[in-house]
Protein backbone atom coordinates (compact mmCIF):
# COMPACT_ATOMS: atom_id res chain seq x y z
CA UNK A 1 0.00 0.00 0.00
CA UNK A 2 1.45 3.44 -0.86
CA UNK A 3 2.51 5.67 2.01
CA UNK A 4 2.06 9.39 2.56
CA UNK A 5 5.12 11.67 2.80
CA UNK A 6 5.12 11.26 6.61
CA UNK A 7 5.32 7.45 6.22
CA UNK A 8 1.74 6.70 7.27
CA UNK A 9 -0.32 4.25 5.25
CA UNK A 10 -3.59 5.89 4.14
CA UNK A 11 -6.94 4.23 4.76
CA UNK A 12 -9.56 3.49 2.13
CA UNK A 13 -12.87 5.31 2.53
CA UNK A 14 -16.00 3.83 1.02
CA UNK A 15 -19.56 5.03 1.28
CA UNK A 16 -22.68 2.93 1.38
CA UNK A 17 -23.44 3.97 -2.21
CA UNK A 18 -22.43 1.18 -4.58
CA UNK A 19 -19.98 1.97 -7.34
CA UNK A 20 -20.85 1.09 -10.92
CA UNK A 21 -18.96 -1.93 -12.28
CA UNK A 22 -15.89 -1.25 -14.36
CA UNK A 23 -16.35 -1.31 -18.14
CA UNK A 24 -12.99 -3.04 -18.59
CA UNK A 25 -13.67 -5.92 -16.21
CA UNK A 26 -17.37 -6.91 -16.27
CA UNK A 27 -18.41 -9.68 -13.91
CA UNK A 28 -21.01 -12.34 -14.61
CA UNK A 29 -23.38 -10.75 -12.10
CA UNK A 30 -23.13 -7.31 -13.70
CA UNK A 31 -23.88 -8.75 -17.12
CA UNK A 32 -27.24 -10.11 -15.96
CA UNK A 33 -28.37 -7.49 -13.41
CA UNK A 34 -28.22 -3.73 -13.51
CA UNK A 35 -27.12 -1.83 -10.43
CA UNK A 36 -29.50 1.05 -9.72
CA UNK A 37 -27.93 4.46 -9.86
CA UNK A 38 -27.51 6.12 -6.46
CA UNK A 39 -26.88 9.76 -5.62
CA UNK A 40 -23.28 10.83 -5.22
CA UNK A 41 -21.94 11.40 -1.71
CA UNK A 42 -20.84 14.91 -0.78
CA UNK A 43 -17.41 15.28 0.85
CA UNK A 44 -16.18 18.55 2.36
CA UNK A 45 -12.43 19.02 2.84
CA UNK A 46 -11.04 21.59 5.29
CA UNK A 47 -7.26 22.02 5.43
CA UNK A 48 -7.39 22.78 9.15
CA UNK A 49 -9.76 20.01 10.13
CA UNK A 50 -11.39 16.71 9.26
CA UNK A 51 -12.99 15.50 6.05
CA UNK A 52 -16.78 15.67 6.36
CA UNK A 53 -18.66 12.93 4.53
CA UNK A 54 -22.40 12.48 4.24
CA UNK A 55 -23.05 9.10 5.84
CA UNK A 56 -23.45 6.26 6.27
CA UNK A 57 -19.74 5.49 5.82
CA UNK A 58 -17.48 2.45 6.03
CA UNK A 59 -13.72 2.97 6.35
CA UNK A 60 -11.20 0.20 5.76
CA UNK A 61 -8.09 1.00 7.80
CA UNK A 62 -4.54 0.17 6.75
CA UNK A 63 -4.54 -2.95 8.98
CA UNK A 64 -7.72 -4.23 7.31
CA UNK A 65 -10.17 -3.46 10.11
CA UNK A 66 -13.52 -1.98 9.16
CA UNK A 67 -14.95 1.09 10.90
CA UNK A 68 -18.61 1.94 10.19
CA UNK A 69 -20.74 4.94 11.05
CA UNK A 70 -24.44 5.28 10.30
CA UNK A 71 -24.55 8.99 11.20
CA UNK A 72 -25.89 11.46 8.63
CA UNK A 73 -22.57 13.41 8.66
CA UNK A 74 -19.23 11.85 9.58
CA UNK A 75 -15.99 13.69 10.47
CA UNK A 76 -12.95 11.64 9.44
CA UNK A 77 -9.67 12.56 11.16
CA UNK A 78 -6.87 13.75 8.89
CA UNK A 79 -4.32 14.84 11.52
CA UNK A 80 -4.07 11.34 13.10
CA UNK A 81 -4.11 12.87 16.62
CA UNK A 82 -7.60 11.60 17.41
CA UNK A 83 -8.02 9.11 20.24
CA UNK A 84 -11.11 7.85 18.40
CA UNK A 85 -9.30 7.40 15.05
CA UNK A 86 -10.55 7.24 12.26
CA UNK A 87 -13.26 9.53 13.65
CA UNK A 88 -12.33 13.13 14.47
CA UNK A 89 -12.39 14.18 18.13
CA UNK A 90 -11.21 17.79 17.45
CA UNK A 91 -7.64 17.07 18.56
CA UNK A 92 -6.46 19.12 15.58
CA UNK A 93 -7.66 22.34 17.25
CA UNK A 94 -5.05 24.45 18.97
CA UNK A 95 -5.75 24.94 22.62
CA UNK A 96 -4.62 27.67 24.95
CA UNK A 97 -3.80 26.77 28.51
CA UNK A 98 -5.47 28.76 31.23
CA UNK A 99 -2.94 30.90 33.05
CA UNK A 100 -2.94 30.19 36.79
CA UNK A 101 -3.18 33.25 39.04
CA UNK A 102 -0.04 34.36 40.84
CA UNK A 103 0.50 33.10 44.37
CA UNK A 104 -0.43 36.50 45.80
CA UNK A 105 -3.84 36.29 44.08
CA UNK A 106 -3.20 39.00 41.46
CA UNK A 107 -3.62 38.07 37.78
CA UNK A 108 -0.43 37.83 35.77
Amino acid sequence: MPRTPDGVAPCAITTAAAEAPSATAPSAASATAQIPSRPARRIAIDRQGPILIEGPVEIVLADGTLARSDRFMVAVCMCRRSRAYPWCDTSHRSRERAVAPAEDGRPR
